[in-house]
């Protein structure tokens, strides 16, 4: 769920009347005229990339175009298949096929506790890398070295660019993931590697962000955009990415930490409690019930 969304601070506005949610798992109870017959009573998670505003998913009831359409791994409960595809697509494509992270990297994750931040920390681990989990408070630290992160710097109380250099003995952070973005952008090129490369996903600071131009001539850094479209836009990185994801949760290397489940007549409680910035992981929402 999306708080910043929800209040009208997202990338796309709505078309009223309109749904919302991308991220949903159910069961298939009918299919349209030309759609394979055998997908009724299969256990579906949908990727995302369709008009949320026509097809959104929050309801008990959900009507999706049928190339979106996934199996999930059973090993998953249904809330944990309802926050697979956001996240983990979201933290795939930056560190696997752009950054392509490797053995002995350093990888700075910020909003370290969200689910799209949990998934890059299990991603990194994954692949060798070491994560550094950035979160504003310490409050969440325990939880984020359970989680799998190396080290946890707090924007609150610690330097950040100080801790960076203590972390990697001098050498810089090579892949840093950002949803802030705003003034904080310069702290992140300022302790960036040689050739490193900072990721924008997200502008949840709300404020410009400065160029910071003399550690991205000096450095050689990339400083680059990213969407989901980057993955789902081209269809064998979208193939190569869910292989990649399904892969991995069946067999348990990837689990989607649930925060909190709340039945769907707390649809405004659990976007209030979103907006605490309290949980770890995805809140979800059970039509179920």
């Amino acid at each position: 769920m999306k708080g910043r969304q929800f209040k009208g601070h997202g990338f796309e506005q709505p078309r009223l009347p309109s749904r919302l949610g991308y991220e949903a798992a159910g069961v298939v109870d009918a299919v349209g005229p030309e759609v394979d017959a055998a997908w009724i009573g299969r256990r579906v998670a949908p990727l995302p990339g369709f008009d949320e505003s026509r097809h959104g998913v929050l309801g008990d009831v959900a009507i999706l175009p049928a190339h979106t359409l996934c199996e999930y791994p059973e090993r998953l409960t249904p809330e944990q298949a309802a926050s697979i595809w956001v996240p983990y697509l979201t933290a795939y494509g930056p560190l696997v096929p752009i950054a392509r992270v490797a053995q002995g990297d350093f990888v700075v994750v910020l909003a370290a506790s969200s689910a799209v931040g949990l998934s890059a920390i299990q991603i990194a681990r994954d692949a060798g890398a070491a994560v550094v989990a950035v979160s504003r408070t310490p409050a969440k630290k325990d939880d984020l070295v359970s989680s799998g992160a190396s080290h946890v710097i707090a924007l609150e109380e610690d330097d950040y660019v100080g801790r960076i250099d203590e972390i990697t003995g001098g050498r810089g952070a090579r892949v840093t993931l950002d949803p802030i973005g705003g003034p904080l952008v310069e702290r992140l090129a300022m302790a960036a590697a040689p050739g490193g490369i900072v990721v924008e996903y997200g502008v949840m600071s709300g404020q410009p962000a400065p160029l910071p131009i003399a550690p991205l001539i000096g450095k050689g850094l990339s400083i680059r955009g990213y969407t989901l479209n980057d993955v789902l836009g081209q269809p064998e990185t979208a193939l190569a990415a869910r292989k990649y994801i399904l892969e991995r949760l069946a067999d348990g290397r990837f689990t989607p930490r649930v925060a909190r489940t709340f039945p769907l007549e707390r649809i405004v409680d659990a976007y209030q409690f979103v907006l605490t910035n309290q949980q770890m992981g995805t809140v979800v929402l059970d039509c179920s019930r």
